[in-house]
């Protein structure tokens, strides 16, 4: 029943679609560009589903859950997560696949939660019982919110990729980028070195999207560069309604420092590479077949 309903759903706004794109092109180039920017901005917002609805928990707990509740805020927080995420896979808005990715990245960003902590890189005010350590278990979804993203717009904008490197060659940039996380508080600092690594890897490579017929194109790593700003604006966020804190907000909310930028952009790539193992980047070709 549910999915005669999501069929009926999505046959009537692609039948929308195709009425909006008729009269667009009856108006001209503008209309045109206009509708499509639209159908941009939707598949974006699609693409954040989970992402977003974290970020709106994030600041409506700060703004309106009770200080005095039997469950702590984090604790809510944890447990709404997990909900979304449940209705994401069962109204099949989330594939079992993504799901995996996710669950993956989630561990993945809770293990180097433990440690960056436990060293006092940033720390979670507020208590909370489902916690590991000083790490709530809700901040595992905001990597997983990462995940979502990337997967869910890989499926959604049907990429496609010209000169995109090896997977292997890929997998052995994010082990390195995930060691360094974590050796950086010891020996020296290899962000640098990785991002000259990123660069000479994916500069020149180039992602094709599909906002309606046609695919459209941009850089790769310019696409990067614009999803670890969009992060570090969440951040930002996050940091303002106390959901954790950096060393230098313990007095008092500060906006998030942009070298922040660099570390989001290296764990944005680990999470790409993680998607890209189970999507499988698929080469582009110039006569629309690939």
């Amino acid at each position: 029943m549910a999915g005669a309903a999501r069929t009926n759903t999505l046959g009537m706004l692609l039948a929308w679609d195709e009425q909006a794109g008729h009269w667009a092109r009856t108006r001209g180039r503008g209309a045109v560009a206009m509708h499509e920017f639209i159908c941009f901005g939707l598949k974006q917002a699609a693409a954040c589903l989970f992402g977003g609805s974290m970020v709106l928990l994030l600041a409506l707990s700060w703004a309106f859950y009770p200080p005095d509740a039997a469950l702590a805020r984090y604790d809510f927080l944890t447990l709404a997560a997990l909900a979304i995420q449940c209705v994401l896979i069962a109204s099949r808005l989330e594939t079992i696949e993504e799901a995996k990715v996710i669950l993956l990245f989630h561990g993945v960003g809770t293990a180097m939660e433990i440690f960056k902590t436990s060293m006092g890189s940033w720390i979670y005010p507020e208590p909370s019982l489902l916690r590991i350590g000083g790490v709530p278990l809700f901040s595992g979804f905001m990597y997983a919110s990462v995940g979502s993203y990337i997967a869910r717009a890989w499926r959604l904008f049907d990429f496609r990729f010209t000169r995109h490197p090896p997977l292997a060659a890929t997998a052995w940039l994010a082990v390195a980028i995930y060691l360094n996380f974590f050796a950086h508080h010891f020996l020296p600092d290899m962000r640098y070195v990785l991002f000259a690594a990123v660069a000479l890897m994916f500069g020149r490579t180039w992602v094709y999207f599909r906002i309606r017929q046609v695919h459209r194109r941009m850089p790769l790593l310019l696409g990067f560069v614009l999803v670890a700003l969009f992060i570090w604006f969440a951040e930002n966020i996050g940091t303002f309604t106390a959901a954790w804190r950096y060393p230098i907000q313990h007095h008092g909310w500060r906006m998030v420092p942009l070298s922040k930028l660099g570390a989001w952009f290296l764990l944005m790539i680990i999470s790409y590479v993680m998607v890209g193992a189970v999507a499988r980047p698929t080469e582009h070709r110039e006569n629309g077949r690939s």
